[in-house]
């Protein structure tokens, strides 16, 4: 039997900083995909050097990222892509994600950018209604496709149906 005293739920707040994505944070990064995936990353990170792209780490106290994102200024000339947003999984739903996307919207300004954009995958209706209420509105459709690294290690091509998104800045 547990009485209330022996209750194990808490609330803890902890700060956190947004800071640019590093290669020395890719081990910590384990969560956000396969050993393809933070290849993929780390070859982004080449980019963020010559300014294409921004690549940003929400991360704690102790400096681990905990969630982490990118912007491509590459795609289109009006706008950045918002594009690989992750957050570390049973810290979902914390508000990791909203910060992550104010701070990619505060980048694209920077850049003299006035609209952010992104493609959501159709199966991932939370993610979707995250972006929705930080203002984003669906303009279309398209099919996308990766590299997936099985658990076995074996590549695969993943291929999905996204929704695009943006929103005026």
């Amino acid at each position: 039997m547990t009485t209330k005293d022996d209750s194990t739920d808490a609330t803890v707040s902890l700060s956190v900083t947004v800071r640019d994505l590093l290669p020395r944070d890719l081990p910590a990064c384990a969560w956000s995909g396969s050993a393809t995936h933070l290849r993929h990353v780390e070859r982004e990170l080449a980019r963020a050097a010559s300014g294409e792209v921004d690549y940003l780490a929400v991360c704690t106290p102790v400096d681990l990222p905990v969630a982490i994102g990118g912007i491509d200024y590459q795609v289109s000339k009006e706008a950045g892509t918002l594009w690989q947003l992750a957050v570390l999984p049973p810290l979902q739903s914390c508000g990791l994600g909203t910060l992550l996307v104010r701070a990619a919207e505060q980048r694209i300004r920077h850049h003299g950018l006035r609209r952010a954009e992104l493609a959501v995958e159709e199966n991932n209706p939370r993610a979707r209604a995250l972006y929705e209420r930080l203002g984003y509105v669906a303009y279309g459709r398209e099919p996308d496709a990766w590299d997936a690294e099985g658990p076995d290690g074996s590549i695969r091509r993943y291929e999905t149906m996204c929704v695009l998104m943006r929103k005026d800045l």
